[in-house]
């Protein structure tokens, strides 16, 4: 005995005839395999381009393959049909576009033809046209006098393949360009938290050395201030030292009572602090409060460095100060 089995292959739709005019669902099919893989890359590309760094690596790169999925669909769309007489998806949906003479639409034609396809969006009726019209158009063929014919591709096989290859290309970069934005998102969000912990440790720490100093160990607490500054705010700090120097110094040491992240990302932080301290010795000494605001910028050691001090109330005594 011999069993038979037929051999099923999955196709798309396809006009019956040569040269009868194309259902609307099959011109549906043609338009989602022509529009949709390249609109799906751009858009993701698009969303990426807004979740991870501006101007980096990752930006440019989801930047230019953006750029690259309009370029292809546009090609797709309005090269191919010229040169071969089909774009992928009217290839394999077996239609064609056609003037009313039956002659070629050219490059410009279907440029301007996928324009006035505007006017079927904004209408949206005019998508559903060819529903009930008899020569089955869209407001953008009446404009530009086309119809949307049956005509078969020589190589179905071909076409086939290649609509296989680009489906597939357009999901790849779509779950990559989905994988890059969360991992970028997740591990920024992993490191800027990183940071609030760090700074809220040795955020206080650091000001409260940088402030500190006495008279008898003067010139290695200045360096060791400026050891803890960027090369920005390291000349403010030292034009800073050198009035106290050239002055009449005394003993100023500053502890930290609370502070506030104002804000933070991976490699920078601003915090607000509140402080007091004393100033002077005994019988002249004294105690003082200060609020600062304080940018952090860590190094590419990974050390955090205060790029920035801004003093927003100046030491006075605590309380009334009588």
């Amino acid at each position: 005995m011999t069993l038979v089995v037929e051999e099923t292959q999955t196709t798309a739709p396809q006009v019956s005839s040569e040269n009868a005019l194309a259902p609307w669902h099959i011109r549906v099919c043609a338009f989602a395999v022509d529009v949709l893989p390249a609109a799906a890359v751009a858009t993701t590309m698009a969303l990426v381009s807004f979740t991870v760094p501006p101007q980096g690596v990752w930006w440019w790169l989801s930047v230019c393959v953006l750029g690259i999925a309009i370029l292809a669909m546009l090609v797709n769309r309005l090269l191919l049909p010229t040169v071969y007489g089909w774009s992928l998806g009217r290839a394999l949906c077996g239609i064609a576009v056609r003037h009313r003479d039956g002659s070629v639409v050219g490059a410009w034609g279907l440029l301007l033809r996928d324009l006035a396809h505007l006017l079927d969006t904004v209408s949206v009726v005019g998508w559903l046209w060819p529903l009930w019209d008899s020569q089955r158009r869209t407001f953008a063929d009446m404009l530009l006098r086309t119809d949307v014919r049956g005509s078969q591709p020589p190589r179905p096989d071909i076409i086939r393949r290649w609509t296989i290859i680009a489906v597939l290309t357009a999901t790849g970069l779509c779950v990559a360009g989905g994988a890059v934005s969360y991992e970028v998102v997740y591990s920024r969000d992993q490191q800027t938290d990183q940071t609030r912990a760090e700074i809220s440790i040795q955020g206080p720490k650091i000001v409260a050395q940088m402030l500190t100093y006495d008279p008898k160990t003067l010139s290695d607490d200045f360096k060791r201030a400026q050891s803890l500054a960027t090369d920005n705010y390291r000349g403010p700090l030292k034009a800073q030292q050198d009035i106290v120097q050239k002055g009449n110094p005394v003993i100023n040491e500053y502890w930290v009572t609370d502070g506030s992240i104002e804000s933070a990302s991976p490699d920078r932080a601003t915090m607000l602090l509140f402080m007091q301290g004393r100033r002077g010795a005994a019988p002249q000494e004294r105690y003082i409060t200060a609020t600062v605001r304080v940018n952090f910028v860590k190094d590419a050691g990974g050390h955090w460095l205060v790029d920035n001090l801004a003093v927003l109330t100046k030491p006075k005594p605590p309380g009334n100060g009588k």
